[in-house]
């Protein structure tokens, strides 16, 4: 493990990713990346583009240390899934691509023992049909909001499902249960659990990207103290945000035909980066960071560019973690060669 040297800012932008540290083991693209008690757990992903074979290794990043450490038991073979912690010592993977069909089971760390469980479905559980480029969120302790597009190896739906995944880590076992109500065909796109303002205040999960569409979808909504989720606090990271959106150098407009980006939120903004567009034959991995502003009604987007290219991602996750917004692999500008790198949104405002 070696640290890496800040790039420094470049000139005309208001923002930077600035490195950290960098390991070989944190190469890889479409994995999931989890917080727990201060360490990132990576699961799964591609180790180089074009690969068809996801990887089954587990890698535990400490970004206090800078070092990155792989866990002895392989997991499953899983890339463009997700990842939600239950119960504290749980890191459940639901769905994604095993390098032969798309899946719908749940695979469990016990991130105590550091083993890997195979959970089973409720008996009264209604799966779909077959999840990658999904998303999952979670409600509270037990309870997740899956949304995506349902699909098996040749054919997919023209539509995206919900679905409300219960876990009970008492019986080691799962169910979902459909939603009623449809959205559209998303896949690659990203969710944020957002407070929302007004005379019936609460929170929505909102859907972003993953279709031609520019606006977001609305995915669930929960009247105030319904969710009980708290995010982790980051006042100093607010606080910049905040100044950013308010210093006239964002473009007010939203990422559009954008897919395979990351999201986090962070207080009332959601923060999306990097990605690749659809809008474009050639060159389409971006490097935009987009900042979605919820504290006014209607919320507003802030568009800000950036001209250095080898900022350039897709398939990358970011993570909030100790007042500080961490990039973490992805591939670069070539869509084919994974970033070994771990940074941190440098802002200057």
């Amino acid at each position: 493990m070696a640290g890496a040297e800040s790039p420094g800012r470049v000139r005309g932008s208001a923002w930077t990713w600035r490195p950290v540290a960098r390991d070989a083991l944190l190469a890889r693209a479409f994995h999931s990346c989890t917080e727990l008690q201060g360490r990132f757990y990576l699961v799964g992903g591609l180790l180089e583009g074009g690969a068809r074979m996801p990887s089954s290794d587990t890698v535990i990043f400490d970004p206090t240390r800078g070092q990155a450490v792989q866990l002895p038991a392989q997991g499953p073979l899983r890339s463009h899934h997700d990842a939600a912690l239950v119960g504290g010592r749980w890191l459940c993977v639901v769905g994604g691509w095993d390098g032969s069909r798309r899946l719908a089971t749940v695979s469990v760390l016990d991130t105590e023992s550091g083993v890997w469980e195979v959970w089973k479905a409720n008996p009264s559980s209604c799966p779909p049909a077959g999840l990658s480029s999904h998303t999952c969120t979670r409600l509270s302790d037990r309870e997740l909001r899956v949304s995506g597009r349902e699909g098996g190896t040749r054919t997919q739906r023209r539509y995206g499902s919900i679905y409300t995944l219960k876990l009970d880590h008492s019986t080691r076992t799962y169910c979902y249960k459909e939603e009623g109500y449809h959205t559209v065909s998303r896949s690659g796109h990203s969710a944020a659990l957002l407070p929302t303002t007004g005379p019936h205040p609460g929170h929505q999960l909102l859907l972003f990207g993953g279709c031609n569409s520019v606006e977001p979808e609305v995915a669930g909504q929960w009247s105030h103290g319904k969710i009980k989720e708290e995010t982790p606090v980051a006042p100093r990271l607010v606080e910049q945000l905040a100044r950013l959106v308010s210093s006239g150098q964002g473009l007010q407009q939203g990422p559009q035909s954008l897919r395979h980006h990351s999201c986090s939120v962070v207080g009332p903004f959601a923060v999306l980066f990097g990605g690749e567009t659809l809008t474009r034959a050639r060159d389409t991995i971006c490097n935009d960071l987009y900042i979605y502003d919820t504290r006014t009604s209607p919320p507003q987007w802030f568009h800000f560019p950036c001209p250095d290219r080898g900022l350039k991602r897709v398939g990358h996750r970011t993570c909030l973690w100790n007042d500080q917004l961490y990039l973490v692999g992805g591939f670069g500008e070539d869509g084919r060669t994974a970033s070994p790198q771990v940074c941190i949104l440098e802002l200057f405002v």
